[in-house]
């Protein structure tokens, strides 16, 4: 394949343009589409590419959004509705967990819903608990719904392809703090397997599993912390659900210790689910108890001030996962 190093946002706009070249089925829909206050520049050349028939810029209305997207995909089209800001999917939830997620079990496996639904996580910047939200654990709990959140440009395009190209609904989720990072990636069509995790740096002391921008600053800390020897492990779970179990267990299996990084609320979260995993399944490799590094269970606040605080970073991973070095199984 041939590489070169474009942005995360680059790569997003470059899987969808060569999949709806490749294939009439797909289109996106959604509301702000065509817009860098929206999307960034995710879609940007889309529309002059592909006509507004396939780039379709919508009024405000997640849930008639979404239930136009269930349809189409129903009846034999690969949309990919987007959600600018994940908070204001609360109003396409009956379309998403009572439609979307539930046609193919319903009929015997006679249908299927090949829907993309791509929601984008707008942490920071002033913007308060209804613009801030990540919500992908309320998703994940879904039966019938994949959850992807790639982290790198080279997982946003390959997993990206991976859920349009799904039969079923996939929910695709990245955040924008992502948008500007860099990465190589082919210029070829590719895919990244749905419910794959990956070692992003390999280690003996501790296990550390994170999610999307999450798995960013986990690696950070490792690095950090490999400068005063210790070895800590970082799994990047690019895929929610379904989980990569089996990577999970055999870390865990070597290092004794687990601490899980999610930019979601703590209680009931990614990390709950990953703790229960590994305690139901791999409980003797334990060494010290599972740490879960989240938000607080608290709504997100519109003070900078307040929000360094609020925001799990590099440096609090780093003196969560040495405090979890020290422990020790009672």
């Amino acid at each position: 394949m041939s590489m070169r190093t474009i942005t995360y946002v680059q790569a997003i706009n470059e899987a969808l343009c060569q999949l709806m070249e490749k294939d009439d089925r797909v289109f996106l829909i959604g509301q702000g589409v065509t817009s860098p206050w929206y999307v960034g520049t995710s879609t940007l050349g889309l529309i002059d590419r592909f006509g507004p028939e396939r780039v379709i810029d919508t009024p405000v209305s997640e849930n008639s959004i979404t239930g136009t997207a269930v349809g189409a995909a129903l009846a034999g089209m690969r949309p990919i509705v987007v959600h600018p800001r994940m908070d204001f999917m609360y109003y396409a939830m009956d379309q998403i967990t009572n439609h979307a997620a539930n046609w193919h079990y319903m009929f015997g496996g006679q249908l299927s819903v090949p829907l993309t639904i791509w929601g984008i996580i707008n942490r920071g910047g002033e913007q308060a608990a209804q613009h801030s939200q990540a919500i992908q654990a309320m998703f994940a709990h879904i039966p019938g719904l994949k959850v992807v959140m790639p982290s790198t440009p080279y997982d946003a395009k390959g997993l990206l392809i991976a859920s349009i190209e799904d039969d079923n609904p996939v929910l695709f989720i990245d955040d924008r703090w992502l948008y500007n990072n860099r990465g190589n990636v082919p210029e070829e069509l590719y895919s990244v397997p749905i419910g794959q995790g990956i070692i992003r740096k390999e280690g003996r002391d501790v296990t550390l599993a994170a999610t999307s921008f999450m798995a960013t600053q986990a690696l950070k800390a490792a690095r950090q912390m490999a400068k005063e020897g210790m070895s800590v492990e970082v799994i990047d779970l690019r895929s929610i659900k379904p989980l990569d179990e089996t990577l999970l267990l055999t870390s865990v299996s070597k290092t004794g210790r687990l601490a899980i990084a999610d930019g979601g609320w703590k209680t009931y979260g990614i990390g709950a689910e990953i703790s229960a995993l590994v305690a139901e399944k791999g409980f003797g490799y334990l060494k010290a108890p599972i740490i879960r590094i989240a938000l607080p269970d608290a709504p997100a606040p519109a003070s900078r001030t307040l929000e360094k605080a609020y925001y799990p970073d590099a440096d609090r991973i780093e003196a969560e996962v040495k405090k979890l070095l020290e422990a020790k199984v009672p």
